[in-house]
């Protein structure tokens, strides 16, 4: 039995509509050439950060493990880097959905009087006017360069938040040790003065005050080793690991940051690849993309479509075609406006972070030199001298020529001397790792950035 005509052209236009579906959804898009770099970029970080989007293997933490490894560790697992990463991949990704072209939508309308007189299926599809894919790509493309150099600085400042601790713990060891070590000089001090008041050479006070400095100093040995609980917690913390997770050993050795600030030409390098820079130059980038974008609101957009009447035989097509006026001149104006005050504003923040780097970089290059002075000063001169004076004073009170008062002045002297070359080496270390990690911006061994890279355009261009 055969089925009516309408019936019959209905099935026709069904089976076309379905198969004409059918080829729009395993449609894709033709990426841009920014698009195709940033995907490649992520496709490079991604190898070693996160292979088969998984931690790769890292190296076990032990005691006797180089610097690297707890480096290493500190990259790949930190949370903040973590975050920042995939930030950056959402932005890679959402280059290709601004350049894609809108979903086409399926269309249905009936003409019904006392009975149904017409069917009138279609498809329409929208089509933004010329060049506007192109400049949300580019606006989306500047937006990845951002995140992604925001993923960098985390990769960065992460291994100078292990650095830090890892500097302070050691310098605590050594300022603790200090401490014992002139504890048992007044443990001696105190027995001298002892066995003098025995002979009636000196009064109870000497050793009574020798007592109050070892208690002084016990004191302070004490609070020094509880300090270093949250240093621990600090280190575990950069490590990326919880607070429920085993505290990790801190590295016997110690190893200083490699970084010669003999060059005159170090600020050179970091205001050319400091990763907050590029992210601010990457901010004036992605304002002149979103001038250009702003540009194209003037141009109108379109739409074309089919629509089809199944009820008539024969059946009737109908073509259909639209456009946007885009008359309200005063909201293009204010588009454009607000596009180029934006760049205005993120070429001020571009100018203001190159100020600060610049004021960074001459702060903690002064902190080095001056902690350099300082360990020269006391290790060749200052040391030496507070040492034969304590020892001069000791031979004099023992033979009743120096007073008990002389002899503490210079135990506290040798004291503060030898404190103070702790402090500054801590100083000089802390000032090289922020310096060489934070401000030029140099990864350590196996960080997961890319390699070092010129910008495709310079902030400050004009759309």
């Amino acid at each position: 039995m055969n089925s009516p005509p309408h019936k019959q052209q209905w099935l026709v236009w069904a089976s076309t509509a379905l198969s004409l579906l059918l080829l729009l959804a395993g449609c894709a898009g033709v990426p841009t050439r920014e698009e195709k770099s940033a995907r490649q970029q992520l496709e490079t970080v991604a190898v070693s950060y996160r292979p088969g989007d998984a931690r790769p293997v890292l190296p076990v933490l032990k005691a006797e493990s180089p610097l690297s490894d707890f480096l290493t560790h500190a990259m790949f697992t930190q949370p903040q880097v973590e975050a920042a990463y995939y930030d950056w991949a959402a932005s890679v990704r959402r280059i290709t959905v601004e350049r894609s072209l809108p979903d086409p939508r399926l269309t249905f309308s009936a003409d019904i009087q006392d009975v149904v007189m017409g069917l009138m299926p279609g498809l329409m599809m929208d089509f933004p006017g010329p060049g506007k894919l192109r400049a949300a790509a580019n606006v989306a493309a500047a937006e990845s360069d951002v995140k992604y150099f925001a993923f960098e600085s985390a990769v960065l400042r992460t291994a100078f938040n292990l650095k830090k601790p890892y500097y302070q713990l050691h310098f605590l060891d050594a300022k603790i040790a200090v401490n014992q070590e002139m504890l048992r000089l007044l443990t001696d001090v105190e027995k001298l003065s002892r066995a003098r008041n025995e002979v009636g050479a000196v009064t109870l006070q000497d050793a009574l005050r020798a007592q109050i400095e070892q208690e002084r100093l016990a004191n302070e040995i004490a609070n020094l080793q509880d300090s270093r609980n949250p240093l621990l917690a600090q280190f575990k913390g950069a490590l990326g690991l919880k607070a429920e997770d085993v505290a990790p050993p801190v590295p016997t050795k110690l190893e200083t940051t490699p970084l010669d600030l003999k060059s005159d030409r170090l600020l050179t390098e970091a205001l050319a690849r400091n990763p907050r820079l590029k992210a601010m130059e990457a901010e004036v980038r992605r304002a002149d993309a979103s001038i250009r974008l702003a540009y194209k609101a003037r141009v109108p957009d379109f739409s074309l479509g089919l629509e089809v009447d199944v009820q008539p035989n024969p059946v009737i097509f109908t073509p259909q075609a639209g456009m946007t006026l885009p008359v309200w001149r005063d909201k293009i104006a204010a588009l454009i406006a607000a596009a180029q005050a934006d760049k205005q504003a993120a070429a001020a923040r571009f100018s203001t972070e190159q100020i600060m780097l610049a004021v960074e970089f001459a702060e903690k290059s002064f902190m080095f030199r001056e902690a350099s002075r300082n360990l020269e000063l006391l290790n060749d001169r200052l040391l030496p001298k507070a040492r034969q004076s304590l020892e001069v004073a000791r031979s004099g009170y023992a033979s009743g020529k120096v007073d008990f008062i002389n002899l503490i002045d210079a135990q506290r002297t040798l004291l503060d001397f030898r404190l103070a070359e702790v402090e500054a080496r801590i100083q000089r270390e802390l000032a090289l790792a922020e310096l060489s990690l934070v401000i030029l911006g140099t990864p350590p061994a196996g960080a997961p950035i890319l390699p070092a890279r010129s910008p495709a355009t310079k902030p400050g261009g004009t759309p």
